[in-house]
């Protein structure tokens, strides 16, 4: 076995107790970092689209799964949103969800009204809407429960996804003003902890990931000012380093050893060990190193031993996941919004314009693998993340949802 092969596998046996048994039930998968165990396709062009299906309203987020059902949601301006449940195998739509906004949410030119991905333990979808409220449906669109989580004053407004674990429904509500960190339970919509976040931040954009630590599971996500770690049981914070600079957009990523993050602005990136507590920035700030290419979106990943992070403008960076030390530069043609998937071989990442680049691992150069483009025209807008289901990729764009399967 291959040196490559060996950190591969050891990286998968670190996530294994995460990815046992689990569907792409939530943003970027099982992990919440875009890892897929399966074996992914490499190469796709516009005849391998199986199916594709126009949906009302637009959005951002990114496909889940339950079964043969995948979920996905849109918007129409500040007053209506959308929670379609399609059918996975030919796109046929199942039921669809009308949800009434009665509060003003002023947006980003770069965010939306559904932005925030779904997420489903299978019995369960729950979506989240910002100023709209949070709400839990079975899977055959029976309403269970709603929430109001607050009115997220901002004129940036949110992004952050719902995560589900050991029954309960996790949340950032990073927002201006007040912030915090609150986990329901799953069946009641009744709030299990209610953790306060003093970041003051802009907005809430991150969604909170689950690591193992030295056998317990905790917490981390990003913020304004910097990464924490949380306990799941009862929202205690365990740890925080202080980032860079601002936003905190950005997904961390955790290799089993490391917490990788980047800021949103302009700002390093830095290794993170998770296993301290207070203020960690000082003692267990492996390394950090220069982001090249200026504002990021997309998360950091890893992916044997290296560590690559693409900035919005498309230039892609490569380091070394122990010392940070850069690889090499280099950029990708387009403007980047989604954040990569990964698998054991390659670094996955789509394009604004549809377009996703499969990179292979290197430390000499960029090898872009393949390079597979959906549409021949500038009318759609992708910032999803790719979702592989079952030997198909799942994306969408604004306003359209894409099944593609090599044929």
């Amino acid at each position: 076995m291959t040196r490559k092969l060996t950190i591969g596998c050891a990286c998968f046996l670190l996530l294994a107790p995460l990815l046992f048994g689990a569907e792409w039930h939530a943003l970027r998968g099982p992990t919440g970092m875009g890892f897929c165990a399966e074996k992914m396709l490499i190469e796709w062009q516009k005849k391998d689209i199986l199916w594709s299906k126009e949906i009302e309203g637009e959005g951002q987020s990114s496909i889940v799964q339950a079964g043969d059902k995948i979920f996905v949601t849109s918007a129409k301006e500040n007053n209506l949103r959308f929670l379609y449940c399609l059918d996975r195998k030919n796109g046929d739509l199942l039921w669809q969800k009308e949800i009434q906004n009665e509060r003003i949410e002023s947006i980003h030119r770069m965010n939306g009204w559904a932005t925030a991905t779904p997420v489903t333990d299978g019995k369960y979808v729950v979506v989240f809407f910002g100023p709209a409220g949070m709400h839990c449906f079975d899977l055959e669109g029976n309403k269970k429960w709603s929430m109001d989580l607050g009115e997220f004053p901002s004129h940036w407004g949110v992004a952050a996804s719902p995560i589900i674990h050991n029954g309960l429904v996790i949340q950032n509500c990073d927002a201006i003003g007040k912030s915090r960190l609150v986990a329901m339970h799953l069946e009641t919509g009744k709030i299990a902890w209610d953790t306060p976040r003093i970041d003051k931040p802009k907005g809430g954009w991150s969604t909170p990931i689950v690591i193992l630590v030295q056998g317990k599971e905790q917490l981390v996500l990003n913020g304004e000012f910097g990464v924490k770690g949380y306990s799941i049981k009862d929202g205690k914070e365990l740890w925080f380093c202080e980032s860079f600079n601002g936003r905190g957009s950005p997904v961390p990523f955790y290799d089993g050893k490391l917490v990788f993050v980047i800021n949103g602005k302009p700002g390093d990136l830095y290794a993170v060990d998770p296993t301290g507590s207070g203020n960690i920035t000082k003692t267990h700030m492996k390394w950090h190193a220069r982001r090249n290419g200026g504002r990021d979106l997309p998360s950091p990943a890893s992916v044997q031993g290296l560590v690559f992070a693409t900035s919005m403008s498309g230039i892609i960076t490569c380091y070394d996941a122990k010392t940070g030390k850069i690889y090499w530069v280099d950029r990708l043609k387009g403007a980047f919004s989604g954040s990569p998937t990964v698998s054991a071989n390659f670094y996955y990442i789509q394009s604004e314009a549809g377009t996703t680049f499969v990179i292979k691992p290197d430390k000499e150069k960029l090898i872009i693998r393949s390079q597979n483009s959906l549409i021949k025209d500038d009318t759609e807008v992708f910032r999803s993340t790719l979702s592989p289901i079952e030997n198909k990729i799942y994306t969408r764009s604004h306003s359209k949802v894409y099944c593609i399967q090599k044929k």
